[in-house]
């Protein structure tokens, strides 16, 4: 098995985190509030943590006290997920870190047992269909709830529209469907098969969506994010090269005038073992 390396800049997770904080589904957590115990404290494992901003999220959300467990495989990540600790539960109670440099796809049989949740951001999309499965099977042995945030769907919606949208929107997604030494990328189709997963497993499943809205008062992560995504159309079609460059011009003169607007779908999943 290939070891999963796949790591992002401390300022693009810094960048994109309000982003994502207003994208995530409440509705989910709410669900998952509403099928606590009394067991206390609450027990998260988080998965591919990063800078830790899940968890600044989600703990002030939950009851506590709470132990979050942040896993990574970046050092500088986890040092900074570690002492950025949330401020405290929803009820002040106090929260707790624990940091695992780790392979989140490449998990102990066991790991994750005595774990209320288990939960992930901006993860699914950039695994191979049996990384998630052994994730999966994983959540499904510790018999806890498993929230997975931020999972692209393929779909973005620009305004105003431009001719080359779709042609760029295309080739994106046949970059996230791409194959590395780990296997193919499951892109835009990993939520969609993580909950039929789950429910193969006979877990119950809520899927949202949860969209990224940008516009001027993003304008740093609307730039940053739309000159990755032509970055990988062009990486995944060269030929759109000379045509995207001109696309890109004119799509950041429309960001500087505060004119360009950018919905990013994404979907959040949550399962629960029955």
């Amino acid at each position: 098995m290939t070891t999963m390396t796949t790591s992002v800049s401390p300022e693009w997770l810094a960048l994109r985190e309000p982003a994502d904080a207003a994208g995530r589904s409440t509705e989910l957590v709410e669900l998952f509030d509403e099928r606590l115990d009394d067991a206390r404290p609450i027990v998260v494992h988080d998965l591919g943590c990063g800078a830790g901003s899940m968890a600044r999220w989600l703990a002030p959300r939950l009851p506590g006290p709470q132990l979050w467990v942040m896993y990574d495989q970046d050092p500088v990540l986890l040092r900074l997920a570690g002492s950025a600790i949330p401020a405290g539960a929803r009820d002040g109670a106090p929260v707790a870190v624990q940091t695992r440099r780790r392979d989140v796809t490449d998990l102990d049989n066991d790991e994750l047992v005595g774990a209320s949740l288990v939960t992930a951001s901006a993860l699914l999309d950039v695994l191979t269909g049996d990384e998630v499965e052994r994730i999966v099977d994983r959540c499904v042995n510790a018999r806890c709830a498993t929230l997975l945030t931020l999972s692209v769907t393929g779909r973005v919606d620009l305004s105003p529209a431009d001719p080359l949208d779709a042609e760029i929107a295309a080739a994106f997604n046949a970059h996230q469907f791409r194959t590395t030494q780990r296997g193919r990328l499951l892109g835009p189709l990993a939520s969609r098969m993580t909950a039929a997963l789950f429910r193969r497993f006979g877990a119950d499943v809520v899927v949202r969506p949860s969209v990224w809205r940008l516009d001027r008062a993003q304008h740093a992560l609307l730039v940053e994010w739309f000159a990755g995504w032509v970055g990988a159309a062009c990486e995944q079609r060269p030929e759109l090269a000379e045509r995207a460059a001109d696309y890109v011009r004119r799509r950041l003169a429309e960001a500087a005038e505060g004119r360009l607007r950018a919905e990013v779908h994404h979907e959040d999943v949550l399962a629960w073992p029955q």
